[in-house]
């Protein structure tokens, strides 16, 4: 790409228009996902220029997008022999993308809840609350924590594992000896 603008093909176009669209939904920036979505089809690093070419953003909103998805550990600065500009590029492999970023919202979003839920609970139990509230403060820090142990254990699994656990289906509840009305 390097020396000419490069204009996104209609494929490309929708992917990078949808995934910016289901940023808002997930509570990201529009251009923030829409500069993830180009960098990861793009086939080799982009630079800023680049970026702001293809997708008819200001320079600025680019700078910010490629500094909060390097923070989250999605995007990479690179250098491309002889050219002087900084280069990005996204992770490539799905799963590991996906590991990183629910890494970080369980980091910004479950952990700082379940502080507060476990906070509540210790809390209303020393009567400051009635029985339901002390109930259902209970049950959503047990949810919480139930979780986030899952969680934790899923993380480590390698990726053959998961798959084979996601392919199992229906297959999983009968391994586990569930029923419908279960």
């Amino acid at each position: 790409m390097g020396g000419h603008v490069k204009t996104l093909e209609a494929i490309e176009e929708r992917f990078v228009l949808h995934w910016g669209e289901m940023g808002t939904r997930w509570g990201i920036n529009r251009t923030v996902a829409q500069v993830h979505a180009l960098l990861y089809l793009a086939p080799k690093p982009l630079n800023a220029e680049e970026i702001v070419a293809a997708l008819g953003v200001a320079r600025s909103n680019v700078s910010t997008s490629l500094k909060e998805l390097q923070g989250w550990g999605i995007v990479r600065l690179v250098h491309v022999k002889g050219d002087k500009r900084d280069h990005f590029e996204s992770l490539k492999d799905v799963w590991d993308m996906f590991r990183i970023v629910l890494d970080e919202r369980k980091k910004r979003e479950i952990d700082p809840t379940l502080a507060v839920l476990r906070e509540c609970v210790a809390e209303a139990e020393k009567g400051k609350a009635d029985t339901h509230t002390v109930e259902r403060l209970r049950s959503m820090r047990d949810f919480f924590e139930t979780t986030t142990t899952w969680y934790g254990q899923m993380r480590q699994w390698p990726v053959q594992g998961l798959l084979k656990l996601f392919r199992m289906g229906d297959k999983a509840k009968r391994v586990l000896g569930l029923t419908e009305a279960d």
